[in-house]
């Protein structure tokens, strides 16, 4: 069963919401929800094509898009990044933190493409858009953890151990910025599927393995995009008004299996 669409009770006219890691999949979609209720979009990503192709999706909707290619391990390339999206919006509310490095090897490289892409990006970002977020009056940072965050891994533990430390920094975040009235949430995907991501790869390459985590679903089935992007315009809205240091997990019951 499709998930429903986004609820027209939503509505970001005025808002302006920089995505990070938004050229495909769950950021994609989530740049994507955005624009269809109204926001403007500064979207970055390292891919250029991959990048176009999303701004050409988002554009569709009539609103504000902006883009810049960007590598989310390189601290200027942020800085740059956030600077062109705040001059082409005229402003920042939302801030999406939603790249990740993949690093699922025991080796230094891995450690350090999570460490500086699924940590650190966040913190950079963040830094570099807090004071455009303090002067927004209805402002939020949402970063993308995961449910491997919360469970002991066979592999990829570089992986689980930073989007780990990414929750723990959205709880401190959040009492931090707490005065300045700006919500820091986190969502925690379970395994998402969506063409030409892992585990539509896993699908085509490791049907055993694909089959394996399927079973482990209690829904019976992987999630989409569009369902994490639900969660993000909720964790966004006015209706999440009071909700500030938490992580949502989106994953079909997948966690409470381990």
């Amino acid at each position: 069963m499709r998930p429903a669409p986004a609820s027209p009770a939503f509505d970001f006219r005025g808002y302006r919401v920089a995505v990070a890691g938004a050229s495909k999949g769950i950021g994609r979609a989530i740049a994507l929800a955005f624009a269809e209720t109204g926001a403007a979009v500064s979207i970055c990503a390292r891919g250029q094509a991959a990048l176009d192709d999303a701004a050409h999706a988002l554009a569709a909707h009539g609103g504000s898009v902006h883009t810049q290619a960007c590598d989310l391990g390189d601290p200027a390339a942020i800085e740059a990044w956030i600077a062109a999206a705040t001059a082409a919006l005229g402003g920042i509310d939302v801030l999406v933190n939603n790249a990740s490095g993949y690093g699922f090897d025991e080796d230094d490289a891995s450690w350090l493409a999570n460490f500086n892409v699924d940590l650190m990006a966040a913190v950079r970002a963040s830094r570099a858009a807090l004071p455009h977020l303090a002067a927004s009056g209805h402002a939020s940072i949402l970063h993308t953890s995961s449910i491997a965050a919360f469970h002991p891994r066979r592999s990829g533990p570089a992986y689980a151990a930073m989007k780990a430390a990414l929750s723990q920094y959205t709880t401190s975040q959040a009492l931090q910025l707490a005065g300045q009235r700006i919500r820091v949430n986190a969502i925690a995907p379970g395994s998402i599927e969506f063409a030409g991501g892992l585990w539509d790869r896993v699908r085509q390459d490791d049907p055993a393995r694909y089959a394996a985590t399927l079973a482990r679903i209690p829904f019976g089935r992987y999630g989409t995009p569009e369902e994490v992007a639900h969660a993000a315009l909720f964790l966004a809205s006015p209706y999440a008004g009071w909700i500030t240091g938490q992580t949502l997990c989106v994953d079909g019951g997948q966690g409470l299996n381990g």
